[in-house]
């Protein structure tokens, strides 16, 4: 049976909603505030969409490619007010506050996306962006081979029998070192990876001691490949006093990672976790 008009023009209008909620949606200007959500969106292969990123967005390598707006916690309104983007996915932590204001004033759809340093920290980051760009059954296929490539890496690393003493180092600044506690990013991908944090005692990221370190006595030292570029390389780092006499320096062991690798805990946790799982545990899982 025909429907009678009425409803033929009713189902007419919820087909023009759809068709045109589907194309604003593909058509979407995004700015990414953060490397882990843009490294996110390419995964979700939905980099037609991007307009810009922040400095932190060097994975993949195209994407340095696009306008850049700073920093994600130096941010400044204007220069994204003025891509005229419809959409500003960024991370929790994107600031400063100020900035942030007024990006959620200006009338741009502005969304926060959570960032919590685990693996279902790393999966709800990922539902979060996908549903926030309404591509929720792509999100779901992303999450789930991140999950079985997650549980592969485990299954490879296993339950180490001893973690080695792992200090993570980071530059700041003009040349100052901050170690990585608990509830870091750092903190949690030692652990991931079969480690054992000498920084946990405290939380977040302190200025490092260097009168502490003979105390500490770290087995490896693990910095991000910018820091040791910053402090002049491996050999140079060893040799400093504070090091020198360390387990670390007498066998060698420096760890150097791409930063947005090692600590952004987005869609390549696996591959970091695996290369710092190596690192830690030459001889094996079961050292």
């Amino acid at each position: 049976m025909l429907p009678c008009r009425k409803h033929f023009i009713a189902i007419l209008f919820a087909c023009a909603v759809m068709a045109c909620s589907g194309t604003a949606a593909s058509n979407e200007r995004i700015v990414s505030i953060g490397g882990d959500v843009t490294e996110i969106l390419y995964a979700l292969g939905l980099e037609d969409r991007l307009i810009a990123v922040d400095s932190t967005s060097s994975y993949p390598a195209v994407a340095k490619k696009l306008p850049n707006v700073g920093y994600m916690r130096q941010l400044s309104a204007e220069p994204v007010l003025a891509l005229a983007p419809d959409h500003i996915l960024a991370i929790a932590d994107a600031g400063p506050e100020s900035a942030v204001n007024v990006l959620k004033q200006a009338g741009v759809r502005y969304t926060v996306i959570p960032d919590e340093p685990s693996v279902e920290g790393t999966l709800a980051k990922i539902h979060a962006v996908a549903t926030a760009v309404d591509e929720p059954s792509a999100g779901e296929r992303l999450a789930e081979g991140f999950r079985r490539a997650v549980d592969a890496v485990r299954n490879r690393v296993g339950e180490p029998s001893k973690r080695p003493r792992t200090l993570f180092l980071l530059s700041v600044g003009r040349g100052g070192l901050m170690a990585g506690g608990r509830g870091t990013s750092a903190d949690a991908i030692i652990r991931l990876s079969g480690g054992k944090n000498i920084a946990a005692d405290f939380e977040g990221y302190k200025p490092f001691e260097p009168e502490a370190m003979n105390a500490l006595d770290p087995q490896v030292i693990i910095v991000t490949d910018r820091t040791l570029a910053a402090l002049g390389g491996r050999d140079a780092i060893l040799v400093q006093p504070q090091f020198a006499g360390t387990s670390a320096a007498k066998s060698g062991r420096l760890v150097a990672m791409d930063g947005m690798l090692m600590l952004g805990f987005g869609p390549r946790l696996p591959q970091a976790i695996t290369g710092l799982a190596a690192a830690l545990h030459p001889q094996g899982a079961a050292e």
